[in-house]
Formats: C-alpha cells, sequence, structure tokens
C-alpha cells in the first residue's frame, strides 16, 4: 500500500522519544556512545535502548526487540550492519515509527550486493512512507532540543544558530569533536545525508529555510539529487539567511573518491559553479573553511561592504595582507584625514600612519593596549571601513593587555566586524582567545584566517543583496 511522504521533518530535530536499535552496554561501541552522547546533551524526551540480550544500559532498561517498543516512538537510530538494517527498518515501520536515521556503511557506495541492500531499503521507503536519513550517516544533532544520534564520542555540544548539512560523517564526529574541545561557538542543526536514499539536501535546506532557530547554513556536498529544485530552493532562502557551501568532486581524482564514499556522480564543475553563484551561493574551496565559515557566521555580523581596515606590527605584514585582502576581493581603503591624524597623534612622529596600520611605534611607546585602543577606535569610527582586523602583537615582557578594550569596541561599533589574529607568544595568544571568544569576539590564530572568513562574510553580503 502507497504512503503518501509526511512532509515534515521536524521528529528528526524534535523527538519526544528515541529507540536506539543496536543500543551496546559496551563502551566506545557505537551503540553505547549513542546513548551516552544522547544523556550529555540533555535531552528531555524518552530514550528506548532496543538489543535481543535486555538488561539495563547507562541507566535505562533495555527492550528486547522492536516489536515490544511502547507505541508512539518518534525516532529510530538503527545502528546495525547494512545486512540487517533493511528488516529492522520495516519492523520499525511496523510498529508505527514514521522516521529513521540509518548508521551503516556498506550499501551503493562498496559494491554490488550493498547496491542491492540500498535497493530493500527503497522498496520499504516506497511501500510504507517511512521518512529515512542515511544510510552511512554517523548522526544528526539538534541542540535547541538537546538532541543528537551522533555515535562518536562527544559530550555536550554547545547551542549556536548556524545548521550544517553534510554529505559526510565526519561533521557530526571528530569535526564536531575538535569544535566542540577546541572552539568557543555552537551549532543549531547538524544533517548527515549519507546516501540519501530518501531526505536529501533540497529537503534539508527546505526545512532549514522555515527553522526559526537557523540564521545562516553551511553546506558540504559530493553531489546533488535533484539540482534543479535544489537551486530552486536556495535562490529564496539565500535572500534571507547567508548559504555557504564546499562542493567537492571538482577533479577528475575527486568525483572517482566521491563515488567510493557515498555512490554520489559528480557534475560538471564549471556548471556547478555557475549555477551556484547564481543561486546566491558562496562557495568556498577548502575543507578547513567550513570550519571558517562557521565560526565567522556564528560570531559576527555581515558588514555592510568589503573595505577592511588591518593593524599590524610589522611594515612587511602591512604590504603582504595588503596584497593578500586584494586576492580575497577585500578592499583596503584610504581612510579620511581625521582618522590619519588621530593615528598620527597615538604614533611617535618617525611613523607615518594611514591605512592599513603601523602600529608598532605607538605599541613601542605608549603600551599594547593604548596603542592598539585608540588606533581600533581611530579605524571603527572612519566611514571608510566596514570591517577591522588587529593583529595583536602579545608577550609577557611588553605586558599582556587587558582585552576588555576589545569587546567594548566590538559593542560600540556592531554593524561592524572586528576579527582578531595574534603575533608574538602563543601562549598569550591562547589566552586571549580563551578570553574574547565566549564574550562574543572571534579569534584567529592564523593571521591569515582572520582575512579568509571576512572575505566569507562580505561574499555572503554581497550574495543577499544581489539585484532581482
Amino acid at each position: 500500500m502507497q504512503h503518501t511522504k509526511q512532509n515534515s521533518l521536524t521528529a528528526f530535530f524534535e523527538p519526544r522519544s528515541v529507540a536506539i536499535i543496536g543500543a551496546s552496554a559496551t563502551p566506545g561501541k557505537a551503540g553505547y556512545e549513542a546513548i551516552r552522547n544522547v544523556q550529555a546533551n540533555g535531552y528531555a524526551g524518552k530514550i528506548y535502548p532496543v538489543n535481543p540480550k535486555g538488561g539495563e544500559i547507562l541507566g535505562l532498561p533495555v527492550t528486547s526487540s522492536i516489536s515490544a517498543l511502547p507505541a508512539g516512538v518518534d525516532l529510530a537510530v538503527i545502528i546495525l550492519p547494512a545486512e540487517a538494517t533493511p528488516k529492522a527498518l520495516r519492523e520499525c515501520t511496523a510498529r508505527g515509527i514514521r522516521h529513521a536515521a540509518l548508521m551503516a556503511g556498506g550499501f551503493a557506495e562498496v559494491d554490488e550486493a550493498g547496491a542491492k541492500l540500498q535497493e530493500e531499503l527503497m522498496t520499504v521507503i516506497r511501500e510504507t512512507g517511512v521518512r529515512v536519513l542515511g544510510p552511512n550517516i554517523s548522526g544528526h544533532t539538534s541542540t535547541p532540543h538537546g538532541y543528537t544520534s551522533a555515535f562518536f564520542p562527544l559530550g555536550k555540544i554547545r547551542r549556536g544558530n548556524v545548521s550544517v548539512i553534510a554529505q559526510t560523517g565526519n561533521f557530526a564526529t571528530h569535526t564536531m569533536r575538535s569544535i566542540t574541545t577546541g572552539e568557543h561557538f555552537g551549532v543549531c542543526r547538524v544533517i548527515g545525508l549519507g546516501n540519501k536514499v530518501d531526505i536529501d539536501e533540497t529537503e534539508a535546506l527546505e526545512y532549514l529555510a522555515d527553522d526559526p532557530e537557523t540564521k545562516a547554513i553551511v553546506i558540504y556536498l559530493e553531489s546533488f539529487k535533484r539540482p534543479k529544485r535544489f537551486l530552486e530552493v536556495a535562490r529564496e532562502v539565500t535572500r534571507r539567511k547567508p548559504i555557504v557551501m564546499l562542493k567537492s568532486g571538482s577533479t577528475e581524482a575527486g568525483k572517482q573518491a566521491a563515488v567510493a564514499h557515498t555512490a554520489a556522480m559528480a557534475s560538471e564543475d564549471r556548471l556547478v559553479d555557475g549555477l551556484l553563484r547564481q543561486a546566491g551561493i558562496v562557495r568556498i574551496w577548502e575543507y578547513s573553511h567550513l570550519v571558517l565559515a562557521l565560526k565567522a557566521l556564528s560570531m559576527l555580523p555581515l558588514p555592510k561592504g568589503n573595505r577592511v581596515s588591518f593593524l599590524a606590527p610589522s611594515g612587511a605584514m602591512l604590504v603582504t595582507y595588503t596584497d593578500f585582502c586584494a586576492r580575497l576581493g577585500l578592499e583596503v581603503p584610504a581612510v579620511g584625514p581625521e582618522t590619519v591624524a588621530r593615528l598620527q597623534e597615538i604614533s611617535p612622529p618617525y611613523i607615518r600612519m594611514r591605512n592599513p596600520v603601523d602600529i608598532w611605534a605607538s605599541a613601542n611607546v605608549r603600551g599594547v593596549e593604548f596603542a592598539y585602543r585608540e588606533g581600533m577606535e581611530a579605524v571603527l569610527k572612519d566611514a571608510n571601513i566596514d570591517a577591522v582586523v588587529p593583529v595583536m602583537m602579545l608577550t609577557r615582557q611588553i605586558g599582556q593587555p587587558s582585552f576588555e578594550f576589545i569587546l567594548d569596541l566590538a559593542k560600540k561599533y556592531p554593524g561592524k566586524p572586528v576579527l582578531v589574529s595574534f603575533s608574538g607568544d602563543k601562549d598569550c595568544a591562547e589566552e586571549c582567545k580563551a578570553y574574547l571568544e565566549p564574550r562574543g569576539v572571534p579569534t584567529f590564530l592564523e593571521i591569515e584566517q582572520a582575512f579568509e572568513a571576512l572575505s566569507i562574510l562580505v561574499r555572503c553580503r554581497k550574495a543577499m543583496d544581489r539585484p532581482r
């Protein structure tokens, strides 16, 4: 019997109850870590571990079979080998479960036998109307609901306002771990797509488009399932919410790797490039820039334009980063005469002050805090400047400033992003990061990354403001 599809994905992101099929009592195993992650995130709904052995796992009674589950479970997370997954999915639908996340790999991305198993899944979906994420995913996350299905040891995931759609498992696992341990921003929803037997990137995007918790979207994609529809949806969304995408499989070798990873057929890259541009999607090319984009969009306003001022303690840096800005599409404009006069006032006369700002002499003579505070304020005030990047010179010997002034300036000029970077002692830089970031000002240990992050924001602004 054919069922109509439920169009809402809400049960994946706000489940009232979850069955974890393939639950395990062994720490380190996926079926154990999945339960531990749900508990660590303060999930308020009911958790039903399912394992034929019964007993208790992490304080929860174990149900011995899918058919023995109580009625009305919202979501099944199936952590079983590929060959056992289609049967388990059918049993879930028989028990009235309408949504399932399938973790196993070993389907069409592997071999002929895997492709047959994937066909079986599609038959179950067709016959029952069950909604499926995956297979071949490593979880999905919804921090507003305190929920994750990830089976990698993560602990508590910080709540944020940017969501991720990823045709890869690592965003829900080790990349998320590096964000939770190394960064101070959070995420909103993370949607793993895997082999996309049912829910694809278009439906995920439609859900996030209307999600009041999501203010921007970052996407990693190897292939489009319905390119035309995806671009129609994206074209509308990008006028309200920025979308940044890493689309891989742009080279011949990359395309081959995509087939082996998620059975994805990568399309002609020049075509993709043009289509993304038309849809207002900001394309990035480096994997690490997914995290960079997440950080910038989470912590900063979009600048009004591409005009940047930066302050650095070195003439070579001024020249090099001005070149770098030009390559990134950032302008380093002249500042107004009163700004120049103020910069000159805070510096010894033997340095000629302008934009970019050579802050070395002022910091040496007047102290690091005075120089950066007065220099930053002068350029933030300037009508020709949309964003400011201070490259902080920090060492114990010169004296560690209080970083309060950076927070004050960021608050005083809320429309102008401030992106902080460093030169000097690594531990001073780490201290500054630990102080500023939880209070909302992003820092970048590599100077280039501050400018790269800013250029992503500038392109997002341009895409949102593009003519109709």
